[in-house]
């Protein structure tokens, strides 16, 4: 049994088309819903999913856009099953792939698609985020992560909800999950899919969303391990008092201020460590005050 989350904006063209094949890939469940979060279209959206005539899915309308992590989270709240599946509803994922990611639930907590192929790789300034975004990730978790936001996974309802405070409203929802998930020690499992091209426009606010997953990605560090983001922090300090302390040496004929930069660049490692080991022992006791 499982609750199908299926977020959308202005996807009138793609909508229709994606549910009915949804709806075909779930008829093996012993029992499914399908839920629509429109999030707030202005465009023909509500009318097409109106005129749908599909006993398993129910709508639910946002009079305004909230957010693709808002629509997956009211989603969540609304589903009758623990087991919860998201897919975007731009025709970007085959549903049929759901249920290669059902056999591995719930043996683990979480079943992502790991988005592959030549879509999966386009854009230029996607790809440097994705990247970075995925070395934090991993640099936080101590963990090889292939994907951190696809937008096709099978989860635990009743895990995300408990850190519903610590979810991201946007479109960094996916990756704000998988960190968490790594984060606090529950199992993942990586199935390779291939990510097709979407039908119709992207919605994707590329600088304001990749601000705010940032935002977030680094508020979960420093709550579930401060002590890496701080390292992360001092060995950054030292890189660059080293590179400039070289510059300086061979371009800059020893410039007496460089030479002060990059000293105090250096000599910050011991004092930013000993704030990540007392942020550390803070967190541990903030913990072991909790009834």
């Amino acid at each position: 049994m499982i609750s199908v989350i299926v977020p959308v904006y202005n996807e009138e063209d793609a909508v229709a088309g994606c549910l009915s094949a949804l709806d075909t890939a779930l008829k093996d469940f012993t029992d499914y819903e399908i839920i629509i979060v429109n999030d707030g279209s202005t465009d023909n959206t509500l009318d097409v999913l109106r005129r749908l005539n599909m006993v398993n899915i129910k709508v639910i309308n946002h009079i305004e856009n909230y957010g693709y992590g808002k629509s997956l989270y009211d989603g969540i709240c609304a589903a009758k099953y623990n087991c919860i599946g998201i897919i975007d509803g731009d025709g970007s994922y085959n549903a049929e792939r759901i249920k290669d990611l059902y056999k591995f639930y719930p043996s683990y907590d979480m079943v992502v698609g790991a988005r592959e192929g030549n879509e999966y790789k386009k854009g230029f300034f996607k790809s440097i985020a994705r990247t970075f975004f995925q070395f934090l990730v991993e640099y936080a978790s101590g963990r090889k992560v292939p994907d951190a936001n696809s937008g096709l996974r099978i989860f635990n309802r009743e895990l995300v909800l408990n850190y519903k405070d610590s979810l991201c409203t946007g479109f960094s929802f996916t990756t704000t999950i998988t960190l968490l998930f790594l984060l606090n020690h529950y199992a993942i499992k990586y199935v390779p899919i291939e990510y097709l091209a979407r039908r119709g426009k992207s919605k994707v606010k590329h600088f304001k969303d990749t601000l705010r997953a940032l935002q977030i990605i680094i508020e979960s560090i420093l709550f579930y391990n401060p002590l890496k983001l701080f390292l992360l922090i001092a060995n950054i300090n030292v890189s660059f008092g080293l590179v400039l302390w070289i510059l300086n040496h061979y371009l800059f004929s020893k410039n007496a201020t460089v030479t002060i930069i990059s000293a105090i660049s250096i000599a910050s490692f011991p004092l930013i460590f000993c704030l990540g080991l007392l942020s550390t022992q803070l967190r541990k006791n903030h913990s072991q005050r909790k009834p």
